[in-house]
């Protein structure tokens, strides 16, 4: 599975959302 997260403005939290998103996809057995 591929998630792609952008957005054109820095500083709107896209490092929290991606280790969020990773985070939840480890705990449900994903790689």
């Amino acid at each position: 599975m591929r998630r792609v997260v952008f957005n054109q403005k820095g500083g709107v939290g896209k490092s929290t959302i991606t280790c969020n998103l990773a985070a939840i996809s480890a705990q449900q057995g994903k790689r």
